[in-house]
């Protein structure tokens, strides 16, 4: 079993781990286009949305002469590319404001507010996430996530997994990385945290993706924690 007595924060993937973004999203675009009166296949769309996350930000990797461009205006810019690739008609501007703007306005899974306060009373909780602050800041307003501090890839320029943003965040806590755990559903988002001398904590989300889930239904790693939940995970930091 893992030492972990010299962990003194956790930093938390957010998108999948903390908040359920694809049964939100979706609910949140089916009841708002229903008083609209616009018609769209918004499973399809969340879906679409979701699968040029990644290429999205390594866009900004290859492209540093242009500089950092954070996740809201990602998430605008691939919206707008699927609005026109699914035909959806009759969006003014401030429709894909407020559709982009639903990523603000995501909901936690059941035992994440639950969990996070056990783990606060003892540790520094943070995001660690590629959401961009105001973002973070909104969505945890909006769901009651009782982080103890904001940390995001935009304060580092950086999307994970790049090793900036993991050293960033223990830097900014001014500890050394293996005094922070990293929590995620993500093999690759632990793995990369990992090999920079971070703890670990694997938390399953098996549904996070629907019927699309392909991986990370299991931990696929030598993670210090393996739970089903935050609370398994405060178990085992003894909150």
């Amino acid at each position: 079993m893992s030492d972990l007595s010299a962990v003194k924060a956790l930093v938390f993937d957010v998108f999948g781990t903390v908040v359920d973004w694809r049964s939100s999203l979706i609910a949140d675009f089916s009841k708002w286009s229903d008083k609209r009166g616009i018609k769209a296949d918004w499973t399809a769309l969340v879906d679409g949305w979701r699968a040029v996350y990644a290429a999205s930000m390594d866009e900004v990797r290859k492209h540093p002469e242009r500089g950092y461009v954070i996740l809201d205006k990602l998430h605008r810019q691939s919206l707008e590319t699927l609005v026109a690739q699914f035909s959806i008609q009759g969006l003014t501007d401030a429709d894909l404001h407020h559709l982009t703007m639903g990523w603000h306005r995501l909901h936690p899974w059941p035992d994440s507010v639950a969990g996070l306060t056990r783990l606060k009373t003892k540790y520094i909780i943070s995001p660690l996430s590629n959401g961009n602050v105001a973002l973070l800041t909104n969505m945890a307003k909006f769901a009651g996530l009782p982080w103890d501090l904001i940390m995001s890839a935009e304060l580092f320029e950086h999307y994970k997994p790049d090793p900036e943003t993991y050293l960033g965040a223990a830097k900014l806590l001014c500890l050394p990385p293996e005094q922070v755990m990293m929590v995620a559903a993500h093999n690759h988002d632990l793995k990369a945290a990992q090999k920079l001398g971070l703890k670990t904590a694997f938390v399953a989300r098996p549904t996070e993706y629907g019927p699309l889930q392909k991986y990370d239904f299991e931990a696929k790693g030598d993670w210090d924690i393996v739970a089903m939940d935050f609370g398994g995970v405060a178990d085992r930091m003894g909150c």
